[in-house]
């Protein structure tokens, strides 16, 4: 059984002691990729030398919604130079957050809506985080929609509805993480409605870890437990969601796995 974590920022800080063994646990585990959004330009070298030392990591460039500030052009700027200058798998992690703080609510949507139109530029897809935002998300990805726009809605926690919408953009996916295992996350009314090619397996570690090890720094190696509660709430194998999320992930990042 192999299985991909599809959000991972284990190139941040919190890993600098033990990131390698990490990584090990989690390959032991038969999680042997990881997809790697970026936060901003603080984060970018970070990324970069991550995906460098351990080549089974797979780098994405973009402006975290709660990075963008008043001064957020330059940081549009950095991603536009980044994804001009090497090979990068998607835009993200990108979208809004009304969660924290909605000091920069106007200057969030214009940013999103830049990097949307990037990964139309370049043919990637765009991995969303949509806390407490999902309309506002929907409102601007109903205007770029087109055949070459694909991506993820990363930590999805919305509601039937919300996924009958993301459908209608046929090219998009839902992450499931952490979430699906806590007690009133919502998640187990939901996912019975949501087809298994249409989910991608995520940790967004070091957060979100999931029961039975919530509490704790949140490592890949803890992909299982999502995996086997996903398997329990639609009654398929373990195997099955690995399998399908395996192809899921590989087919809408493109990655250049034999």
């Amino acid at each position: 059984m192999v299985l991909i974590d599809s959000h991972s920022h284990i190139y941040s800080e919190e890993f600098d002691s033990d990131r390698g063994e990490v990584l090990a646990r989690a390959s032991e585990a038969g999680v042997k990729y990881h997809i790697l959004p970026n936060v901003d330009s603080t984060t970018t070298s970070r990324l970069l030398d991550t995906s460098l030392v351990y080549p089974h990591c797979y780098p994405l460039m973009g402006v975290h919604p709660t990075s963008v500030t008043s001064d957020f052009e330059r940081e549009l700027l950095h991603v536009e130079d980044q994804l001009r200058s090497r090979k990068f798998y998607g835009v993200g992690e990108v979208g809004i957050d009304l969660y924290w703080d909605k000091t920069f609510i106007e200057e969030q949507k214009e940013a999103f809506a830049h990097q949307v139109r990037l990964a139309k530029q370049y043919q990637i897809p765009l991995v969303i985080h949509s806390r407490n935002s999902i309309e506002a998300i929907f409102e601007i990805l109903d205007k770029e929609i087109d055949s070459s726009l694909s991506g993820v809605f990363h930590c999805f926690s919305g509601s039937i509805e919300h996924y009958s919408h993301i459908r209608e953009y046929k090219s998009f996916k839902v992450g499931i993480g952490g979430v699906v295992t806590y007690k009133n996350g919502g998640l187990d009314s939901v996912l019975p409605h949501v087809d298994i090619a249409d989910i991608l397996l995520e940790t967004d570690l070091p957060y979100l870890s999931p029961v039975p090890v919530r509490g704790k720094r949140n490592e890949s190696y803890n992909l299982i437990y999502i995996a086997l509660k996903i398997a329990d709430i639609l009654g398929i194998s373990v195997q099955d969601v690995a399998r399908q999320t395996f192809q899921n992930t590989q087919s809408l990042f493109k990655l250049p796995i034999q």
